[in-house]
Parts: C-alpha cells; structure tokens; sequence
C-alpha cells in the first residue's frame, strides 16, 4: 500500500466529506461555464430591445429570445403551413373572418416579479402595437378594430376588415411580441434596455457597447431552459470575432458577409455553419421629394448604373443572390418584376438629358456596420463610373436608424427582412401612409405613393389569386417609378461550436439568429 492510501484511509469521514465538498467546488465553474452561451456579433450597441422598436438585426436577435406570441412558427422553420399555438392554446374566427377568438394557455408567468400572464396583457400589447407613439410596426395593425377580454384566458380581436395574414401579424416578430403590462408601466423608459415578456430568457445585464446578459426564465411554461445564461457580446472588430470563436472564448459568432469566411469556419473542427434566412432584401430607396432625385431620368441613371452580378460577387454567392422585385423571393406574393439593367452609358446619357451633363451628387447617412459599409462602398464606386458622386455621412448604427427616419437622407441603402408576406415590404417600405417625416410614418423613405391603390386592396382581398395579382401589378409599379433598386437577398451567416445543439433542424428564423429556447442545449 502507498503512502497516498494509507492516508486515505486514516481519513476522518467529516474530513472525507470536506474534501469531496472542495473538490465539487472546483469543478463548478466548468458546470457553469458550460451553461452559459457566449454570442458575439458584429455592431457597437444596441438601438433597443423595447419589442415594438426593435428594428436593428442585432437588436432582433435579442428580443427573439426573450417572448412569447398567441402563435408561432415552428421553431427552426420559416414555413408559413407551419404556424403553431404558443400562448393561446386554440383559436376559431367567424366565417367573414372578421371576429377571432383565442383561449389562452392557463400557468404562464412574466418574467422576472411581474405576476401571471393574462388577456389583459394581450389586449395591452396589441393596441400597444398598433399606436404610432409606442412601436414602429403600427401600420400593420390598421384593420384592428378592437382587441378585448371577455375574461382573463380569452381574447377577442375584431378587424374592420378581413386579413388573410392575420396570423402573421400574431406571431412573436415585431408586433406580435407580447410583453407585461406590469412591466411596461413600472420600467418606463428603462423597459426598452430591460424588457419583460414570457420567453424562455430574460434580461438581467446590460453594458453599454459590452454586451447584454440573459438568464434563463426557469418558470418558462414549456419548461425551464437547459441554458442557463447567454452573453451577448457586441465585438465590431470581425478579427476579434473570429479569433475569439476559434479560441473557444465564444460558441455562437454572427460571421462576415463574405464566403472565404464560411468556408474557412466550416474547415475548423467541430464548427457548424450556416446562413438564417428569411434573406434580407438590400434595397436603394431614392427619395422622390428631393432634387434631383424628383426627376424620373436621374433615379433611372442610378439604376443603371448599379451592376447587381458585380455585387452578388462581392458579397459572395453562398450569401447572396441578385434581387429581381421589390419584395423577396420565397415571400407569399413576390414576382419577379424586369430591372433596369447595368449600362453605364445609359446612366450617363439620361444624366444628361436631364441637364446633368456633368454628374451629379447624391447625400446619404450612411452605418459603420461593417457589412452594410463595405457594400455601400462598392456601389458608391459603380455610381462613380457613370458621373454619380454618393457623399456618405457616416454614423453608428442606432445613429444611422434615427436619422434616415427623420427624413435626414436622399439615398437610403438598407437591408431588412419581414414576415414573408409581400403586404409586409409593401405597406412599409411604398404605401405613402408609410412616408417618413409624416405623421403615419414607418419606413417609406422614398416618398413612394405609386401603388397605394394595389397595396390597399390587396390587404383586404379574401380571394387569394386575386390578391396575388394586386401584388403583382403593384410590385411593377413601383418598380417602373424606379422608387428604389433592389440590389440583392442575403442571409445572415453564423457559425457555432459543435457543443451547441438544437432539438430540430434549423432551417431558419425570423430573429435573424439561430432560435435559441428551452430545448437548446450546450454540451461540455
């Protein structure tokens, strides 16, 4: 026998207890590490985590995890067959379509102190997001009527008209997002860095420019979360990422918009990679109300000469794909409209007639977010050749979402991704009732009024070929008024450490991020 076991044995039990004790301890903060999940994604900051104001991506990854809708789309899906309950259990509407009624799931808690989850907290949310002076979204919820609880495990909503999308506007995306009431009024200003809902993850830490930190919601109606915490870190430097990632100090990275990187993070041992749909459609919105941009030559100059194929290269064709309409494919309604093709001549010589012999000099407000920069610059490059000088003002991103929809911008370059129904880009982006600057505003920073007619009806059109063809005819219309040019979709890449995995496959999310819940684990 050593010496080490004859000393074992000679062990008091207390000692022996002790021992086991200490060694428990030191072993628990690898249980706990693995418990947490470390995001990092490019950006400074974050705009806002208030639901009904998110609108920066980085700010959707966040609030993708942290609510509840009354439906669902399938986690890890963007199939819209594959809508599902979530706070309500069911729902029945009336043969007009017009009266919807959902019994609500009975035991949900809000997070944090804030009490049981009831109707009131619905009918609160949805006339929350339908009021211009609290979310950006409340164009989408015009045809709501009314919104009422008969009692605290039903709701009743009764539209003015017929939605053929209603469920769409239900789901926990934009909107749809429904948060506690208690909450809302108790945080006030603080609600929109600290928000409240019923997801699987809550919000307890926020650095600015650092991170924000998660906790698992462990009253979760689903079950407590198998992930007890994720730190969401914001990391603008892309080599400070990936180096990061590849060291193991970070399991989930929102990546570059290039494809050497995918490929290169696909290369590293146990990494997954992937890009999240639905894609963002990246879109030049000219403003019409703005000389020289109000004459129709000048805008058409612009659209030829943009070379779609030349960035779609640059971006990277696993990314990316060239745009054809105004809405994205794969979304209910998209029909791929004929674009102005690139022809620098062209460009130069409508210039001309227009009495720009010269060129002219277009200002835009423009992020530091790297991949929205870098291809800015590349267009501002494909402008250059045809006479067109784009002076660039450039701000953060929370900066950059205040000030072009202040009206601040005669070009704005943005990429967004909606539910994937074309009345979504429609209303927001070219219903004139959309317009920035005015009192109904969203996110029409073209001034765009010419397919208001088509986008209305369409809305509320209860036969569904008929409504695909008022999309259709006003997808043509805007694009003949050259409002905008669709430049090209792209999908948001990322990559993660083969320890985190996902209960299904992830085909897509409309968080623009992985969908982490309760089923979500983290393996050592």
């Amino acid at each position: 026998m050593n010496k080490g076991n004859a000393m074992a044995l000679k062990m008091k039990p207390a000692s022996a207890w002790v021992c086991a004790a200490i060694a428990a301890l030191l072993a628990m903060p690898s249980i706990l590490e693995a418990q947490t999940l470390k995001v990092a994604v490019p950006g400074n900051d974050m705009a806002s985590l208030d639901p009904d104001r998110a609108t920066a991506t980085l700010d959707v990854n966040v609030v993708n995890w942290l609510f509840n809708g009354l439906v669902r789309m399938r986690p890890g899906s963007l199939d819209l067959d594959a809508i599902e309950p979530d706070l309500a259990q069911s729902w029945t509407s009336s043969p007009d379509k017009k009266e919807w009624t959902f019994k609500l799931r009975d035991g949900v808690q809000c997070q944090g102190n804030f009490g049981h989850f009831s109707a009131a907290d619905v009918v609160f949310s949805l006339k929350r997001a339908a009021t211009k002076e609290t979310s950006s979204f409340f164009a989408d919820y015009a045809a709501f009527q009314a919104v009422e609880a008969p009692d605290p495990r039903t709701v009743k909503i009764t539209l003015r008209h017929a939605v053929p999308s209603l469920l769409g506007l239900l789901v926990p995306y934009h909107g749809g997002n429904i948060v506690c009431r208690k909450a809302v009024e108790a945080l006030g200003p603080e609600f929109a860095r600290k928000p409240v809902g019923t997801g699987p993850f809550q919000v307890v830490e926020y650095q600015p420019q650092q991170f924000v930190r998660l906790k698992a919601n462990e009253s979760y109606f689903r079950g407590a979360p198998q992930i007890k915490e994720i730190m969401f870190r914001y990391m603008s430097s892309d080599s400070s990422r990936d180096l990061a990632f590849q060291t193991g100090e970070i399991d989930l990275i929102n990546g570059r918009f290039e494809d050497n990187w995918l490929k290169r993070m696909a290369r590293m041992p146990g990494a997954e990679v992937d890009v999240i749909g639905p894609a963002e459609l990246h879109t030049l919105h000219l403003n019409l109300s703005q000389k020289p941009l109000d004459d129709i030559r000048v805008r058409q100059a612009i659209a030829h000469a943009i070379d779609r194929d030349a960035l779609v290269q640059f971006r990277g064709t696993s990314l990316s794909k060239a745009a054809d309409s105004v809405v994205p494919r794969g979304f209910l309604g998209h029909v791929e409209v004929p674009l102005l093709s690139h022809d620098v001549a062209e460009a130069k010589r409508l210039l001309a007639e227009a009495g720009y012999p010269n060129g002219v000099t277009i200002k835009a407000i423009q992020t530091t977010l790297p991949a929205m920069l870098s291809t800015i610059e590349v267009v501002q490059a494909q402008l250059r050749a045809a006479g067109i000088t784009l002076d660039l003002s450039l701000v953060d991103h929370p900066t950059y979402h205040a000030q072009i929809r202040q009206d601040l911008s005669q070009l704005v370059y943005y990429g967004a991704a909606r539910f994937p129904v074309a009345d979504t880009f429609l209303t927001q982006f070219f219903d004139s009732a959309s317009i920035v600057g005015t009192p109904t505003a969203v996110t029409n920073f073209s001034h765009c009024n010419v397919a208001d007619a088509e986008i209305a009806a369409a809305r509320s059109e209860p036969d569904a070929a008929k409504q695909k063809a008022l999309w259709a005819a006003a997808q043509k219309k805007i694009v003949e008024a050259v409002c905008a040019i669709p430049l090209y979709e792209m999908g948001q890449p990322w990559a993660w450490s083969g320890k985190l995995r996902f209960a299904g496959k992830v085909e897509g999310s409309l968080g623009l991020s992985p969908p982490i819940d309760e089923t979500t684990r983290l393996d050592e």
